[in-house]
């Protein structure tokens, strides 16, 4: 057996004794879980590169990583089973698509050669190179990658009932596995009334999906025929329905050709279940409130960073990690870099955008271990596909600037069938096979191709 570390060394001196008791500990031995991929994880505590979760940033440079630096040189600390395709969540909560579609474990997402360490994140510690993880591991680095996503605050609104009673009082929310189902649920048992859909007044990952579900309710209803007997009503904390004037105005004709009511600057604070009644302050006119009953509430929760960055010096005043915007590289920290939903890069957090990321932290990344200057520069291209049928979407492109930064020739702000299939089709693929396996950057070089070098 090949020992590796000054640790496991001693654990043969003594009889390999210690070595297994720190296994059992690890593994969780006398509470019924026993993780032995966290076990293999304490025979070595030091990589060359760390990567902070497994989702789809911290998997894609997983991939690219190994790559650069060879098996056994990369880890990624995540906790879950499974890992999760959420865009495709949209098409869930509408019955297009099934929540298992969606989901493969996260044991065949981490790239061969690359440690998987199953745990969660306590503390990042980059004046030492540390990372501490709640079954008691301290992992030491010599360059960190932070993806560790964003948290969803559902607590705080006030008056939301327990998950497991949302569908008796007509609730649902695409944005997690235990409560995208519901939507369906909710909207198959949807008579008359009123049908609310919310946008919260922080930052949200893919700010088009509270609307798209609702596209896809005036669709559904129509379908059946129960248009006729409901209100649609969205209700956004924006001061816009949509942040890019081109796609917006494009969106402000679909609601009014569907006699779609948005409300601006409406946040939602309460909800009062038993009365089926949502309460939304006018931003606009602090302490001023409305009270919409419903027949049917679907909620975007409020949204903020996670708690392990925000505590840790990485994070700016607002606990974002605190990147360049350009090179993805950390402000302060020159060894640390982020990429995905965690980081404060102005733009929309999507995929899409994690892809055209990725692409350029890889360069980043490639010209710091050469100890050279970073020469390329992420735009902060993002992509929405604007689901506004069970058979079309609105592919919004845009960069940092809030301009449309469009793959095809074609006017992207009118609804497509092609780009539905696109969406519903193509793209799961496209994520399993290319994206997380490090293999797609983003369009950026097929649309030059597309444009003629003009774009």
């Amino acid at each position: 057996m090949n020992w590796r570390t000054p640790m496991a060394a001693v654990s043969v001196i003594h009889g390999q004794s210690a070595l297994w008791r720190q296994c059992f500990r690890t593994a969780g031995v006398g509470s019924g879980h026993l993780h032995t991929s966290s076990c293999r994880a304490t025979s070595k505590d030091h990589y060359k590169l760390l990567v902070l979760g497994g989702g789809t940033g911290g998997i894609t440079m997983s991939a690219r990583m190994k790559r650069k630096l060879g098996a056994g040189n990369v880890a990624v600390v995540e906790p879950s089973e499974m890992h999760y395709y959420q865009p495709i969540w949209t098409l869930v909560g509408a019955g297009a698509k099934k929540l298992a579609s969606s989901g493969r474990t996260t044991a065949s997402v981490v790239p061969s050669g690359v440690k998987w360490v199953k745990s969660k994140v306590q503390e990042i510690n980059p004046d030492t190179n540390t990372v501490l993880t709640d079954n008691g591991m301290k992992i030491t680095y010599d360059y960190l990658i932070v993806a560790l996503g964003l948290q969803l605050h559902y607590e705080k609104i006030k008056g939301l009932p327990d998950v497991e009673d949302w569908v008796k009082f007509k609730i649902g929310s695409n944005y997690t596995v235990e409560t995208v189902e519901k939507t369906w649920k909710v909207l198959q048992n949807f008579k008359e009334g009123n049908a609310v859909f919310t946008f919260p007044n922080t930052p949200v990952k893919c700010a088009g999906a509270p609307q798209k579900i609702m596209y896809l309710t005036d669709a559904y209803l129509r379908k059946v025929g129960k248009r006729n007997k409901a209100k649609i009503v969205y209700n956004t904390s924006l001061p816009v329905l949509f942040g890019v004037k081109k796609y917006a105005d494009a969106l402000w004709e679909i609601v009014k050709n569907r006699d779609i009511q948005v409300n601006l600057r409406q946040n939602l604070i309460e909800v009062r279940a038993d009365r089926q009644q949502a309460v939304f302050e006018n931003l606009d006119k602090p302490g001023e409130t409305k009270v919409f009953e419903y027949e049917m509430l679907h909620i975007t929760p409020p949204m903020g960073p996670i708690t392990v960055v925000k505590e840790s010096p990485l994070a700016d005043e607002a606990g974002w990690l605190d990147v360049n915007k350009e090179t993805l590289q950390h402000k302060t920290y020159p060894n640390v870099f982020g990429i995905g939903d965690c980081t404060n890069l102005p733009t929309s957090k999507t995929g899409a955008a994690v892809a055209a990321q990725s692409a350029i932290l890889d360069r980043t990344i490639s010209k710091v271990l050469k100890k050279e200057k970073p020469d390329r520069k992420y735009d902060g291209y993002t992509s929405c596909p604007l689901v506004t049928s069970y058979s079309t979407v609105m592919l919004a492109e845009f960069d940092y600037t809030g301009q449309p930064l469009e793959t095809f020739p074609i006017d992207q702000s009118k609804e497509r069938r092609i780009m539905y299939h696109m969406k519903a089709d193509f793209m799961p693929h496209l994520y399993w096979h290319g994206l997380l396996k490090g293999l797609w950057g983003g369009p950026g070089p097929y649309r030059r191709i597309m444009h003629l070098g003009m774009k």
